[in-house]
């Protein structure tokens, strides 16, 4: 049976980075996964749909219509899990100007059935820093530390609700700086 691993993380937490390291052991231990990456799924619609045409704009649609393409793209995905394991690359909260909205709202879970939702995170500081160095690749607005600290507290809390939900397990992996291999060890055992 196919699984679906749901892997999130607040822009800066070294999530892209440790998701690689897991897939790359994972086919050493003879596993796949497909990486599919929410946001660019959404891209892919949004091009279409809105004339969107970078990644960091699309919290800029709104709400009503972004929630469609958001629907839309749960399907997608769903979809394609249908034929192998899937690994979703997303975020538990968008942030937009005028607040939070879910990554993944209940009828994203409810296409996509995850069996483990995995949050990385990283301290404050270290996410801080890592966002200056990616500053001239992403259009990412300025967070301060406090900023950081709370979209991280509600990510968590967001994940047991998608846990509620979905009956899936949460898993929460540090990835500090100098600690990458073993976040990849841990998010390897979560995907097995």
């Amino acid at each position: 049976m196919n699984k679906v691993v749901v892997v999130t993380g607040v822009p800066g937490s070294g999530k892209s980075t440790v998701i690689d390291g897991a897939l790359k052991e994972m086919q050493k231990q003879g596993v796949s996964y497909k990486l599919m990456n929410y946001g660019d799924v959404m891209l892919e619609i949004m091009k279409v749909k809105e004339g969107i045409t970078h990644r960091d704009d699309m919290r800029k649609v709104p709400a009503e219509r972004y929630r469609g393409i958001q629907r839309e793209a749960g399907k997608k995905i769903a979809d394609f899990s249908n034929k192998t394991s899937v690994l979703v690359d997303t975020h538990c909260l968008v942030k937009k100007p005028e607040g939070y909205y879910p990554g993944l709202p209940i009828w994203v879970l409810e296409e996509l059935k995850p069996e483990v939702i995995i949050l990385v995170e990283a301290g404050e500081g270290e996410i801080a820093k890592r966002r200056a160095k990616d500053a001239a690749e992403r259009k990412r607005d300025a967070d301060l530390l406090e900023e950081i600290k709370e979209h991280q507290q509600l990510n968590r809390a967001v994940a047991m609700a998608y846990s509620a939900i979905s009956g899936a397990a949460v898993r929460v992996i540090q990835n500090k700086d100098q600690g990458l291999n073993r976040a990849v060890s841990e998010m390897v055992s979560a995907m097995r």
